[in-house]
């Protein structure tokens, strides 16, 4: 009897779990059996390891092989396994050293010609193998700058499956031929899956600002720029409700491009989920700024917070977690993909049970909800330009329930574009690099107060913490908590006007909320005006 192992790592959700891969050969007649609770591409493995090894121009054991997954009662998916079945195939050969195979993982998925194809999720399989205590990794060439990423972790990058055999047995590693010039690697396809996240929306900017998307460009709306100011700076949700070619697309599109770089570990928790969903940018292996992820108002639930057929996939509110979530015509959307946000707004994550098992995705992300006064999109309260009936401008605005809209930090109302600032001649507003900058010291403000705590944005503190360790001035949340007797904020409101209170502060730089600083987070929370100006900069 001839046996050998290796391992490989199965994905659940962004999680990876070590998966031990044995071959044991036994006399008798020729078969292939693979256990181990195998899903269908898995199990197509058989045909595509049999022909990349007799390709690579190794002998297949004519004997009786059972390669075996374990632990079996962990659902395993994809052909992230067929370099790890290939190795302990020919271990159990004794075409390579079972010895050298025991303490390394193998990740990679083997053409019929024994080409080694890269898969979603390395980055978070070759977490899992570093987190186990594992130091070796083998890769596809072409995902090695990924698996790199890991530290601790020694990463070797093959093209092939002839080149991992002759690694493994010492022998002289073989040339492959190079694709011809100017024609795309096809090996790259696998790092780019279609279908998995196309109609999302997903991009993320290349720099630290988006000049193609400059906050100078919004004509006027000073009250919605102030309003995604303070979102940028504490993490807060906002609404955003006018009429048609206001600028609230414009305004969201220009929020990621505020928010300061993701740290290492953001950069690595973002970058993990996007490689699981196959939208890795070409050539960028880590993301470090904030992703923005704006979904069709068709999407499904499932597009929105995950799901699909056997292991459920990162939705929208994953792709966008530690950027920008940003829902056009909100009230478009199906309510019942409305309502199922409530969960992730408030906890972070999202925990979706299938039969094939439970997943947890993260999805603590800043959400953006634009949407139109009525259906006609002309209803204001300074002119009768609406044709509307009040029913139907009531069932429209129903759309959004009144839990999903509490939990919103920010509502402002972007007014219609006059003809004298659409012309206006000179000086627009601030730019993205100055508004950006003043961000990035107010999250400095927050780090260095919240620091020994487990939050990091004045979003995530709780409103408790909030008022039993970080008061206001004396008085300056008298008017709000008049406005929770008469019945205008909630108990929960009342905390998310004390959170954008201490957001303001940091961003003019007092030391606490004074009453101004509340009474801007009383307008941006109500739409009532309070007397104080609108803009950031006039406050300090």
């Amino acid at each position: 009897m001839a046996f050998a192992r290796t391992c490989s790592v199965a994905l659940v959700g962004v999680e990876g779990v070590v998966v031990e891969v044995q071959a044991d050969l036994e006399p008798g007649v020729a078969a292939f059996t693979l256990v181990g609770l195998p899903d269908k591409s898995l199990t197509e493995s058989k045909d595509r390891v049999r022909a990349a090894v007799v390709n690579s121009g190794a002998a297949w054991p004519q004997k009786k092989l059972t390669v075996g997954l374990s632990p079996a009662s962990v659902p395993k998916s994809g052909s992230g396994f067929d370099l790890a079945v290939a190795a302990a195939v020919l271990g159990a050969a004794e075409r390579i050293d079972p010895r050298v195979l025991a303490d390394i993982v193998m990740i990679g998925e083997l053409g019929l010609d024994g080409r080694v194809r890269p898969v979603r999720g390395v980055l978070p399989a070759v977490l899992a193998a570093a987190d186990t205590g594992y130091e070796q990794v083998v890769v596809p060439e072409c995902a090695a700058v990924e698996a790199s990423l890991v530290p601790g972790v020694s990463v070797l990058g093959v093209r092939s499956l002839r080149q991992l055999i002759a690694i493994l047995a010492d022998e002289p590693v073989p040339d492959e031929e190079q694709d011809e010039q100017g024609r795309p690697d096809p090996l790259l396809a696998g790092l780019r899956v279609p279908g998995t996240g196309a109609a999302t929306g997903i991009h993320s900017a290349g720099t630290a600002h988006d000049h193609g998307h400059d906050l100078a460009d919004v004509v006027g709306q000073t009250a919605a720029r102030t309003a995604v100011e303070v979102a940028a700076a504490g993490g807060h949700h906002l609404f955003l409700e006018g009429p048609p070619g206001a600028g609230k697309t414009m305004l969201a599109e220009r929020l990621p491009a505020i928010l300061p770089r993701l740290g290492r570990q953001e950069s690595m928790e973002v970058t993990a989920v996007h490689s699981v969903a196959g939208l890795l940018p070409p050539g960028k292996p880590l993301i470090d700024v904030a992703p923005y992820c704006a979904p069709h108002h068709s999407a499904t639930m499932q597009a929105l917070v995950g799901g699909g057929q056997g292991i459920a996939r990162p939705g929208a509110v994953s792709l966008s977690h530690r950027g920008v979530l940003f829902l056009d015509e909100t009230p478009e959307f199906n309510s019942q993909a409305l309502d199922a946000l409530r969960q992730p707004l408030e906890a972070g994550h999202v925990v979706i049970a299938r039969s094939a098992g439970v997943v947890r995705f993260p999805a603590k992300f800043l959400m953006v909800l634009a949407a139109n006064p009525c259906p006609c999109g002309r209803f204001s309260q300074r002119d009768d330009l609406c044709e509307c009936p009040p029913s139907v401008i009531r069932r429209y605005q129903a759309r959004l329930s009144g839990p999903l809209l509490d939990r919103v930090d920010l509502r402002v109302e972007v007014d219609r574009i006059t003809r004298t600032e659409l012309t206006a001649v000179g000086a627009g507003g601030e730019s993205t690099a100055t508004v950006a900058d003043r961000v990035r010291a107010a999250r400095e403000r927050a780090v260095e107060r919240l620091a020994g705590t487990p939050w990091c944005t004045n979003s995530e503190v709780p409103g408790r913490e909030l008022r039993s360790r970080w008061y206001a001035v004396p008085g300056a949340m008298d008017e709000a908590e008049r406005n929770l007797e008469r019945g205008v904020l909630t108990a929960r409101g009342l905390d998310r006007v004390l959170r954008v209170a201490w957001t303001v502060a940091d961003l003019v730089g007092h030391d606490r909320p004074d009453a101004t600083d509340v009474a801007l987070a009383l307008q941006l929370r109500t739409g009532v005006p309070r007397g104080v100006p609108m803009a950031i900069g006039a406050l300090t």
